[in-house]
């Protein structure tokens, strides 16, 4: 059997991704695992995406037989990456040959970090990754909720980001609630700003901004991102408000559903969204190199 490895950098052509979600199908028919999740297979065609593909396949059959997806999703050279390997072929020690493809990717890419996005029933990718020195670290759930009308809070006013005068509030606001470097939201706000469908909103009360989160479209629905709220103004319903109110821009967006991921051990988080009708989708764990 011989197999070919290649490399290719993300955005990746159609023909591409038709394989790779093509796999990703009958793995998932096979294994019962969502893979297309993942692989981050949403991503792989967006125009503003980085990162690259190691593509596996049988010179004998032109056929795609495995594939790693490694994406940089907030544009600071760390990966999220992803395997999967046709299940015909998982005896033939292709796991290790693009994980030493995916080694010498990142080495060409100076990257300075890595996470390994692992489905929680994915069991044939947790024996490989353990196998080869990937320890677990923490894992987030994809939360879904409907798209509707909502009854939206009085004192709470939600509007666009400004650039202009809105800054300094986020960046204060994600010092206090996350602990982030000015540097870094300043990135985070660029970068949102450069992504076509991604859009910053801002809470006020009482016309102080004391809020933020961000809006991301995606086929039929909105992802949540960067959802913020100032410690001195939490448990006020600011958050409560925000999640609201995206789900009543959803709607009249005319998108259906409204996600976001949230990590599993922020119980506080979790009981919010569960509050407000918001349902378990699927969970990721995520495993770092310890060597």
């Amino acid at each position: 059997m011989n197999i070919a490895f290649i490399q290719e950098s993300l955005p990746i052509d159609e023909e591409t991704y038709q394989e790779i979600e093509s796999l990703s199908q009958y793995g998932m028919e096979l294994d019962q695992c969502a893979y297309y999740a993942a692989l981050n297979l949403s991503l792989l065609q967006k125009s503003y995406s980085r990162g690259f593909c190691i593509l596996a396949y049988d010179e004998e059959t032109d056929r795609l037989v495995g594939v790693i997806t490694a994406v940089d999703k907030i544009g600071l050279n760390t990966y999220e990456w992803s395997m999967l390997v046709d299940p015909m072929y998982r005896k033939a020690g292709i796991d290790e040959a693009l994980l030493s493809v995916l080694s010498k990717g990142f080495k060409e890419r100076h990257a300075i970090g890595e996470l390994v996005v692992l489905l929680e029933n994915d069991m044939y990718g947790r024996k490989i990754i353990e196998k080869y020195g990937y320890t677990y670290s923490f894992s987030e759930a994809t939360f879904e909720a409907t798209a509707e009308t909502r009854e939206l809070h009085h004192l709470v006013n939600i509007r666009p980001f400004e650039e202009s005068t809105d800054v300094e509030s986020l960046i204060v606001i994600f010092r206090e609630a996350f602990g982030d470097l000015r540097e870094e939201t300043i990135e985070l706000l660029e970068m949102s700003k450069q992504i076509p469908g991604r859009i910053t909103w801002v809470a006020e009360l009482n016309g102080e901004v004391v809020g933020t989160v961000t809006t991301a479209k995606d086929g039929d629905g909105q992802w949540v991102t960067s959802l913020a709220v100032h410690p001195l103004h939490q448990r006020k319903g600011v958050a409560t408000a925000l999640l609201n109110w995206v789900k009543d821009y959803t709607y009249r967006n005319g998108d259906k559903r409204v996600l976001l991921e949230v990590e599993i051990e922020n119980e506080e988080a979790l009981s919010l969204y569960q509050k407000i009708g918001f349902k378990k989708a699927l969970q990721i764990d995520f495993y770092v190199f310890e060597g």
